[in-house]
């Protein structure tokens, strides 16, 4: 039961609120220094799993509580059926931790070894983080690495991305833990390894990695429409929705002199596909677009004929002018265009075997075709934006083909955008926690990230990763702002997961051979 709220309590370090935001790197590593702790007790691998179980289980059912939102206030879901889910899906999630505090267990071997645990302990758990953002389309949201934006470990992401951070906090938790369990020797060792650990933090944070500015600063504008989910899609009231969007994007600015090129709508601000808004209801936006001499870029869902006679759907970003033809527009024809890659199970594709899962929702889902693994950031005003949907941005290494350079020469990104609808979670941790992910990305990557949201986060992060405007959530705004993008390839760029990877590998791989030779 400890460790089930030890877990809960590890849950409050993944965005501000109950605990302020400098004090979200405490309490991650306190939280997971008394599950740390509990594993070098264990007598036996499986109590080490037990206690992996408990603690990751307490984690997941507090931090996701907003599926419950989703799946019952939005989807009109049992309250039992919707409750129960929450707890299958932190159950299964905390299958995770659990093989990982077993590995680590093992591997540090009978008696235990101090100098092993760190290393055991850090890599195992690591690796469980991998393989849960990885296995079944990956669900890495709450990877422990994010607890740590604001503080010393952030300095490791520019060179091995959010599971390096990961994989600090979990040493340095490790180290905590020896603290108080070990003996006066071995905890000179736990010290040690624990200041150096924040101290090499601290160094790499200072590193600019060669990042410097690109092209001219983007005068752009944010719009946030704060739309109720429950009449997102309701037919009756579309319209009107539309026309709230396009007020909104065409309103005169309360910055003199300030002059958008770019404005950026939220995920599914159109909410049908684009050849079912008759032209009298697209030309409007064309104008608007005109008025402005800006380019417009929206969330939609598309529907792209084929020539063979079949049709794709995809869940989508396009970008048009002033010159843009209506007729084009129809046709999904478009200067711009961005289709998610990676979709959300449940809500953009049906896994097979849940079909009867979905159908207890009252949800407007639908199965989605998959865009390109690389497609071409759109050039606006000298800046290269790289486009990503929603949940696309929890998986960073997902991001960075579009930033490299492409296989023909083309330019890679400048800048990242985020557009989303986290509607569906209500007035919940789920949209601190997603700003928090976004921060990480800017950190990994060196760019800056602009968000487009309809309830929030709206906002831009630098290339440091800090928040420069952020939009209140839950209200109705524009937020008119200027950006500047950035060029250069951070050590994340360049080699992705893989250094991190032959980290986890070398260190698993080695202590297992370690083990079996005693």
């Amino acid at each position: 039961m400890l460790l089930l709220l030890a877990g809960g309590l590890h849950a409050l370090s993944f965005a501000p609120g109950p605990v302020p935001g400098p004090l979200l790197p405490v309490l991650q590593i306190l939280a997971l220094a008394l599950l740390a702790g509990a594993v070098w007790r264990s007598p036996r691998v499986r109590d080490a799993a037990r206690a992996g179980f408990c603690f990751g289980a307490g984690t997941f059912v507090v931090g996701f509580y907003w599926i419950f939102i989703s799946l019952h206030v939005y989807g009109e879901m049992a309250v039992w059926l919707a409750g129960l889910a929450v707890v299958l899906l932190a159950a299964a999630l905390a299958l995770l931790p659990a093989a990982g505090t077993a590995a680590a267990r093992w591997l540090t071997g009978s008696p235990p070894r101090p100098g092993r645990f760190l290393l055991a302990f850090a890599a195992a758990w690591t690796a469980a983080e991998w393989v849960r953002g990885t296995i079944f389309t990956g669900f890495p949201w709450l990877n422990v690495g994010y607890a740590h934006v604001d503080g010393p470990l952030a300095g490791v992401a520019p060179v091995l991305g959010v599971y390096g951070v990961a994989f600090a906090a979990a040493l340095v938790a490790a180290a905590v833990a020896g603290l108080v369990v070990w003996s006066a020797g071995a905890r000179r060792l736990a010290a040690a390894a624990g200041v150096l650990t924040l101290a090499a933090g601290s160094a790499l944070g200072v590193a600019t990695w060669g990042i410097t500015p690109a092209g001219e600063p983007l005068p752009l504008r944010l719009v946030q429409g704060n739309v109720e989910q429950s009449n997102k899609f309701d037919p009756a009231l579309i319209v009107s929705t539309l026309q709230r969007h396009l007020a909104m994007a065409t309103s005169p600015t309360q910055t003199e002199g300030f002059a958008p090129e770019l404005v950026l709508l939220p995920e599914t601000a159109i909410p049908l596909f684009q050849d079912q808004l008759p032209p009298h209801l697209w030309q409007p936006w064309v104008d608007g677009a005109r008025y402005l001499d800006a380019t417009v870029v929206t969330g939609i869902p598309l529907h792209t004929p084929a020539p063979d006679g079949r049709s794709s759907f995809t869940n989508s970003v396009i970008g048009f002018t002033g010159e843009t033809d209506v007729a084009d527009l129809l046709n999904a024809r478009t200067p711009f265009r961005y289709d998610k890659a990676h979709l959300v199970p449940f809500g953009e594709f049906i896994p097979t075997g849940f079909r009867w899962f979905v159908d207890a929702m009252v949800m407007p889902l639908g199965d989605f075709d998959r865009g390109a693994t690389r497609q071409q950031p759109f050039a606006i005003a000298g800046q290269h934006i790289a486009f990503n949907i929603c949940y696309e941005d929890v998986f960073g290494e997902e991001l960075l083909p579009a930033i490299r350079t492409g296989p023909n020469g083309e330019p890679g990104a400048t800048l990242l955008a985020n557009v989303s609808n986290l509607g569906w979670f209500g007035d919940s941790w789920a949209l601190p926690q997603h700003l928090r992910i976004a921060r990480m990305r800017s950190l990994e990557t060196g760019r800056p990230s602009i968000r487009a949201t309809n309830t929030g986060a709206t906002g831009v992060i630098d290339a440091r990763g800090e928040v420069v405007s952020v939009l209140p959530a839950h209200t109705q705004g524009v937020l008119d702002v200027t950006v500047q993008g950035t060029t250069g390839f951070t050590p994340y760029v360049r080699w992705g997961n893989l250094p991190v990877l032959l980290l986890l590998a070398l260190s698993l791989v080695g202590l297992g051979v370690y083990r079996r030779r005693l």
